[in-house]
Formats: C-alpha cells, structure tokens, sequence
C-alpha cells in the first residue's frame, strides 16, 4: 500500500506534517491503554506529537498486509500490519500498528498493540505527561492514551 509506505516515512522521520494528509477528517485511533478510542485528525494528530517525541529508538521491523473489518462499520477495509521496536523509559517494547483505509486510500482506523505490560504502563504514563503538557487531556488518575 502506498499509504503505508508513506506513513512509514513519516513516522520514522518524525514528520507530522507528513502525517496529516494521510488521516481522514474522522480518523479513529484505539490505544493499547485507553477503551474509548481517539479520535478526529486533530487528536490524533496531536497525539502523534506526543508518540514522536516519547518513542526513543523506534524502528518498523517488517509488515502484513491484507483485509480487515473496521470497528467503525463492521465493513472490510484493505489493511496493512507494521511491526516495530522501541525504548521507552528504559522499557523494551514489541507492538504492531494497525491501519485501516479508506476508499481514497487514507487511513481511517489506526489500532496500536503493545507487549509486555510494564512496557505499556510505561508508554501510557509516559503519553499521558505529554498529553497534558500539550494541552490535550486533564491531568490525573489513570493514563488516559
């Protein structure tokens, strides 16, 4: 997928700009530590600064493509499976991004797993710091990512 590849550029060069005219307007993103998902391009966006800035040594170690069905609309969407790699806080981490497209090729649905759980409770801490220093969630509580 060519949105894929290209996503993939952005990401591992930091691009944010790069990012927004691959998200739909309504882009969904489902975190590995929040239930509800996040969502709108300027969230997502958002949060994506935040990500960019928390991941230290972030690397995509290979991919899957194929079909999926949305949690949206239940429909199937072409779909595109990126493994990664990275640190954070001192914390190893093993994840896949998940990303779900439109018909015009853009991703409208973007789910992240992470392994293992200290990892993740690292990444949430970590993300929800971020979230607040930017304005973009209430401190507090458990981390909201």
């Amino acid at each position: 997928m060519e949105t894929a590849e290209r996503f993939r550029t952005a990401v591992e060069k930091r691009d944010l700009a790069a990012l927004d005219d691959l998200f739909t307007d309504d882009i969904r993103f489902y975190s590995p530590v929040k239930f509800t998902p996040f969502e709108g391009k300027a969230m997502v966006l958002g949060l994506f600064g935040v990500l960019l800035r928390t991941f230290e040594d972030f690397r995509y170690v290979g991919r899957f493509d194929g079909t999926a069905e949305t949690s949206t609309d239940g429909a199937e969407a072409p779909s595109e499976i990126l493994l990664f790699r990275a640190t954070v806080d001192g914390k190893e981490i093993h994840g896949i991004d998940m990303l779900q497209f439109d018909e015009a090729g853009r991703v409208k649905e973007f789910t992240v797993m992470v392994r293992p759980q200290s990892a993740v409770q690292a990444l949430g801490q970590a993300v929800l710091a971020g979230l607040v220093a930017d304005g973009l969630a209430l401190g507090g509580g458990a981390p909201t990512p």
